[in-house]
């Protein structure tokens, strides 16, 4: 959990095809591309959107947060465990059990507190995977609703995503990752809880 890990994000815009002729379409614009039958298609490089849209750099530092907020908890119970572990291990090794039902008691309640850093530790894991699955989620449709007003205007008919080889070869000339990082990041506005989050953090590292 030390490094929040978002998921690639596929996006893909299909915009419906002008209804004219090839004839009339031809007339108005011979170079639409549209009139002679061609896609027009464009690309976003998702490992540079990742990389520098704000909205996602926010949420990958508090996940790294929460992640390691998890890692410290579980170390503190986990070592909590062992020394109660050792105690009561010192205790038997010198005699120090009045009875056979008194080591049973203390053998039940170190078993105890495992079952219960294991149950922990599957609750946090849970939350953590499931806050994780709701940013990227929240990324994704932040990222779908741009593309859609932004092809208002492009008339793109798909804008693909390009995330390391995924692609085999891609013409840099479709390559409009500028823009639409331009324009996210113009549009972006964190929440008042992103905020204050990464406000706490600057706060703690300050104080070490």
């Amino acid at each position: 959990m030390k490094k929040f890990l978002l998921m690639a994000l596929c996006l893909g815009v299909m915009v419906s095809c002008n209804k004219q002729t090839e004839e009339e379409q031809t007339a108005k614009d011979p170079t639409n591309t549209e009139s002679t039958g061609e896609l027009k298609i464009a690309y976003v490089e998702i490992d540079t959107l990742m990389a520098n849209y704000q909205l996602c750099k926010d949420y990958t530092e508090i996940g790294n947060i929460e992640g390691e907020n998890i890692q410290r908890t579980l170390a503190s119970k986990q070592r909590a465990l062992e020394q109660h572990y050792a105690a009561m291990q010192q205790k038997y090794e010198s005699n120090g059990f009045s009875s056979q039902e008194e080591l049973q008691r203390a053998q039940a309640s170190l078993q105890k507190e495992q079952q219960d850093l294991e149950e922990l530790n599957s609750r946090l894991s849970t939350s953590f995977q499931e806050q994780q699955l709701k940013y990227n989620d929240e990324m994704r449709d932040s990222i779908q609703k741009f593309l859609k007003q932004y092809n208002k205007t492009k008339k793109y008919d798909f804008i693909l995503s390009k995330a390391g080889d995924n692609m085999l070869y891609a013409n840099a000339k479709y390559d409009i990752t500028g823009e639409v990082l331009k324009g996210l990041n113009k549009r972006y506005k964190a929440k008042p809880e992103v905020t204050e989050k990464l406000k706490n953090k600057k706060k703690t590292t300050s104080k070490k």
